[in-house]
């Protein structure tokens, strides 16, 4: 029997992050991928430097690919040192990868990835979302929720 998956991943440290993907699109489904690298690749990603802000990831012929993530050449690297914007393997189980194509395919869904992240154990993954994108009104209302929520704190903190 299979363990069971944590409610929220456990990152240890945070390397890139997408924080518009929260404004821009819905996250419906949460997935943690393992992501196939070069030992430049991760030597770079281990000094803090790479950027998915305009990265999304794609399902190819039973495999999923992240796009346009940029992994900077590692600064020490010599001439076999990797290409910074090619597209990356994700590992992730069949069933995942199922899931992850009906959404995608059904469902006009978008696979955007949120962050990439080394976990307990030493290993660069994504955390990817499956995601909707949100109308200009969509992005409004949560801007005003956001911005109620913010004054509800500052209301508390006064008459608290």
């Amino acid at each position: 029997m299979a363990r069971p998956r944590p409610a929220s991943f456990e990152k240890v440290k945070t390397v890139a992050e997408n924080r518009r993907a929260r404004y821009e699109y819905f996250l419906e489904e949460f997935f943690e991928a393992g992501i196939a690298l070069t030992g430049t690749e991760v030597k770079s990603l281990r000094f803090g430097e790479g950027s998915i802000a305009e990265s999304y990831a794609e399902v190819k012929d039973n495999e999923v690919w992240l796009v346009n993530a940029n992994v900077p050449e590692f600064s020490h690297g010599n001439r076999h040192n990797h290409e910074p914007k090619r597209p990356r393997k994700l590992l992730l189980h069949e069933r995942e990868i199922n899931k992850l194509r009906v959404g995608v395919q059904r469902e006009g869904m978008t696979l955007i990835p949120l962050s990439i992240f080394f976990n307990g154990r030493g290993r660069a993954k994504v955390e990817l979302a499956l995601a909707k994108g949100k109308k200009m009104h969509d992005k409004r209302d949560t801007e005003k929720a956001r911005d109620w929520k913010r004054e509800q704190g500052r209301i508390l903190r006064q008459n608290g």
